[in-house]
C-alpha cells in the first residue's frame, strides 16, 4: 500500500484505470479477510504490514493507541497492532461482568478485561478467522487465563446467546464487516438490558472514491470498508442504542493512512 503515502486524491488518480468496475462483493471481502489476518497470526506482524504503517512495530503502534507498557507486557504474544485505540482503557467494566470482544484476533483485549473482571467475571472473544482463535486459545493457557474462552464466529451472526453479556468491546473491527446494521442487532441481542458496548473503530470523514472501496489491501488494513461517521451513528441509533461519542483520533490518519479523510472513533453505545 506504498501509495497511500502520496495522499489519498493521488492515490484515487493513480488507481482509477486499473480498478474501475472491480467492485469486491460481501463474500469476497471476508474471504479476503480471513486469509490475511490467518496468515498475520501464523507470521505475525500487523495489519500495517503492507506498508500504510511504515516501519512501526506492533509495540510503537500499540502505545500510538493509547496502550500502555504494562498492557503490552502482560500479554506480548497476544499483541498484533492490529487496533486503532484500547476499549479495555475507557470501558466501564467491573468485577464480575461478562465481557464479549466482537473480533478478538489473538486476544490482547480479553485479557486486559479478564484482569478487570475477575475470577469471578467472564470473557469471551469472537473472530471470523480460525488460525486466531487458535491463537487466541493459544495464549489463554500460555498465560493461565480460565476465565477467557474464544469462538469461531462472524460478528454479523454471533455465536452468543440472548442478553447473556453485560459489556461488549471492540477494536477496529466493525469496519471490516461488510453489513454493519447487522452485527450492531446481534450486539443489541446479545446485550442484558442496561448494557453498554464500547467501540473503537475507523471512520470516514469523506467518502472514497470507488476504486479505494475495493482495493483489498485497503479494505484488510481497516479503511475500505468503513462508513462515514454519520451514517455510523445512525446505524447505531436506528437499532436501538444511545450513543456517547467520547474521543476522536484524527491524527491516525496522518501515522497510518496517508492523509485519507478519517478517524479513529471512541464512543459508548447502551441499549
Amino acid at each position: 500500500m506504498h501509495y497511500l503515502k502520496k495522499g489519498w486524491r493521488k492515490a484515487s488518480k493513480d488507481l482509477m484505470n486499473q480498478k474501475e468496475g472491480n467492485t469486491v462483493d460481501a463474500d469476497e471481502k471476508k474471504q479476503e479477510i480471513k486469509e490475511t489476518y490467518g496468515k498475520i497470526a501464523m507470521i505475525g506482524g500487523s495489519c500495517c504490514s503492507s506498508g500504510c504503517c511504515g516501519d512501526s512495530s506492533a509495540t510503537d503502534l500499540s502505545k500510538s493507541i493509547g496502550y500502555s507498557d504494562n498492557d503490552i507486557s502482560a500479554v506480548p504474544d497476544a499483541n498484533l497492532g492490529l487496533g486503532c485505540g484500547n476499549p479495555t482503557a475507557f470501558a466501564e467494566l467491573k468485577p464480575s461482568d461478562t465481557v464479549l470482544d466482537l473480533g478478538s484476533g489473538a486476544g490482547f483485549d480479553c485479557f486486559l478485561a479478564a484482569q478487570k473482571v475477575g475470577k469471578l467475571g467472564k470473557v469471551i472473544g469472537v473472530d471470523i478467522t480460525q488460525d486466531m482463535v487458535e491463537k487466541a486459545q493459544a495464549n489463554a493457557l500460555k498465560y493461565g487465563y480460565s476465565n477467557v474462552e474464544f469462538r469461531l464466529g462472524d460478528i454479523e451472526a454471533l455465536p452468543v446467546e440472548n442478553k447473556s453479556v453485560d459489556v461488549i468491546i471492540s477494536n477496529c473491527v466493525i469496519n471490516l464487516a461488510p453489513d454493519k446494521e447487522k452485527v450492531f442487532k446481534e450486539a443489541f441481542r446479545v446485550l442484558k438490558p442496561g448494557g453498554a458496548m464500547y467501540i473503537s473503530d475507523m471512520v470516514l470523514l469523506a467518502e472514497l472514491p470507488e476504486d479505494l472501496k475495493n482495493d483489498k489491501d485497503l479494505l484488510t488494513s481497516c479503511l475500505a470498508g468503513a462508513l462515514l461517521k454519520e451514517e455510523y451513528l445512525r446505524l447505531l441509533n436506528e437499532v436501538g442504542f444511545s450513543v456517547e461519542i467520547l474521543n476522536e483520533d484524527l491524527d491516525i490518519s496522518k501515522r497510518q493512512y496517508g492523509g485519507l479523510p478519517a478517524e479513529s472513533l471512541k464512543l459508548k453505545a447502551w441499549k
